[in-house]
């Protein structure tokens, strides 16, 4: 392993490779920024570009654009409440509050600070327990991820404010009935899609996100009058406030970054996971962890509801080239990419990586660690000028939302259909955040939704129907008992609450 790790920091440290580090990192954060573009396609656009490279050069710089993207979309979360990526979802339910209390210039340093943490944490893992943890992630199979699927639904308690939970549970069934819409991927049947070819693929994840976080914060903008000529911005220059982490924060963050760097590796590491499931899980697992006085503030600009999906989503990211590097298997769409760039340069992903291109496996590896030291140290500066975007008018800053939301669904499809059926999701998300159904659960459900039924078909067609495996496979039986604990540990807390207050 150290013969590997001198290998790996020899190749990074040539002047041109420590370049194309920094390069990938910077393209990634601002491409990441962007509604629409999010990791895949600014690494799909980087492939043509590193034909001429040699691939632990192209891998390094595809890498850097990975988790440089993951960084730049927590910031469109944070300031706008625009998450153009899954993974960065989460981050807005307690990264917008923060900003839209005064508080971005500390919510973007939080997030910087998590982001490294998580990834550095996970990077020194991968180096350590990458073989190790080939071997266990093959022992998965889809009884397991579909129990796990389960568990991630489970954090639907976390996005419900107190006595909404059954609002919060509707908004989640919305989510799993929306991802329903399209073709069956077993049967090949086209459902819900009332004879248009439009639906034949079902809903995008990006059109859903913009239209239900972005699109209706603006329209909730315009109906509150805050494009009156009268009207001020909710947010001025001696607002966005310091960067400073005080020290009773910091050590807040401590056990949430140790805990969710854990977690989202673990779950990074398990193919078709990926960033979106581990930065939910934590979210769930600190507002579950969290005292009474502090459950109450998530949502609201919670300190550890910022710390945990940004340390896990940047966790995930690493240990999602677990599978890649090992076993040659896809753990996210974006890995899958680079999967394709890998062969495209005549590399075989897979147990032989490890022996036949050493500089390969190990430059990408120690790439990461330094990745996040340079996005550490150029973000860190550019916070204050990057979180006076809020400073920007009302009357200016909402088009410019409404335009980039509308413009960067376009892009993917380019087809106007997505942007009627954009519009209507953003008209029916106002009239449900009027009622009080938050909008978490919905893209909760609607993640996890084609992932359960996938693994759900596998599992009742491999045990003709059964519920066995849930007793009989351990890894299976395991989750299960780790899914009881964690309905009912709220439930237990309660009863024991309202017991002393009797």
């Amino acid at each position: 392993m150290w013969d590997g790790i001198a290998t790996g920091i020899s190749t990074v440290l040539i002047p041109t490779n420590l370049l194309l580090v920094a390069c990938g990192c910077i393209a990634g954060t601002f491409i990441g920024m962007l509604p629409g573009l999010g990791p895949i396609s600014a690494i799909a656009l980087m492939i043509p570009i590193t034909y001429g490279f040699d691939p632990a050069s192209g891998m390094i710089l595809m890498a850097g654009v990975y988790y440089g993207a993951i960084f730049g979309g927590s910031t469109s979360s944070i300031l706008v409440n625009a998450p153009g990526v899954a993974g960065t979802v989460a981050t807005s339910f307690d990264g917008y509050p923060m900003a839209q209390q005064g508080k971005a210039g500390k919510a973007l340093a939080i997030a910087a600070v998590a982001s490294f943490a998580g990834g550095t944490i996970a990077a020194v893992m991968l180096m350590l327990a990458a073989p190790a943890l080939a071997r266990v992630s093959l022992s998965f199979q889809s009884p397991d991820y579909l129990m796990l699927m389960i568990l991630g639904l489970t954090a639907v308690s976390a996005f419900a404010s107190r006595g909404n939970i059954v609002q919060a549970l509707i908004a989640t069934i919305i989510g799993l009935m929306l991802s329903t819409v399209g073709t069956d991927p077993s049967a090949g049947i086209q459902r819900f899609t009332f004879g248009s070819l439009d639906l034949v693929d079902g809903i995008s994840f990006l059109l859903l996100a913009m239209a239900t976080f972005a699109l209706s914060e603006a329209l909730m903008s315009v109906l509150k009058g805050e494009l009156q000529p009268g009207s001020k911005a909710r947010t001025s220059n001696d607002q966005i406030g310091s960067l400073r982490i005080e020290k009773s924060e910091a050590r807040e963050m401590v056990p949430v970054v140790a805990r969710s760097s854990v977690l989202g590796f673990f779950v990074g590491v398990l193919p078709g996971a990926g960033a979106t499931v581990a930065s939910f899980l934590a979210y769930g697992m600190e507002r579950a962890l969290a005292p009474i006085q502090e459950k109450l503030r998530f949502g609201k600009g919670s300190v550890r509801g910022l710390t945990a999906p940004e340390t896990a989503n940047n966790a995930a990211c690493t240990g999602s080239f677990v599978p890649l590097l090992t076993l040659g298997i896809p753990g996210s769409g974006t890995t899958a990419v680079m999967l394709g760039a890998l062969i495209s340069y005549g590399v075989q992903p897979g147990p032989q990586l490890y022996q036949n291109n050493p500089e390969v496996f190990w430059s990408v590896i120690i790439s990461m660690y330094i990745g996040n030291v340079i996005l550490l140290i150029l973000n860190l500066p550019l916070i204050p000028y990057i979180a006076r975007l809020l400073a920007l008018p009302r009357q200016l800053l909402i088009p410019l939302i409404l335009f980039f939301s509308l413009i960067g669904v376009y892009l993917v499809s380019f087809n106007t259909f997505d942007i009627y059926m954009m519009t209507a999701f953003a008209i029916a998300a106002i009239f449900l955040r009027l009622f009080g159904y938050p909008m978490a659960p919905l893209i909760l459900g609607f993640i996890l939704g084609g992932m359960m039924e996938d693994n759900l078909q596998r599992t009742m067609t491999l045990y003709d129907g059964s519920l066995s495996f849930l007793w009989e496979r351990p890894v299976s039986l395991g989750i299960t008992v780790l899914l009881v604990l964690v309905v009912l540990t709220p439930v237990v807390r309660t009863i024991r609450d309202s017991r002393r207050q009797g």
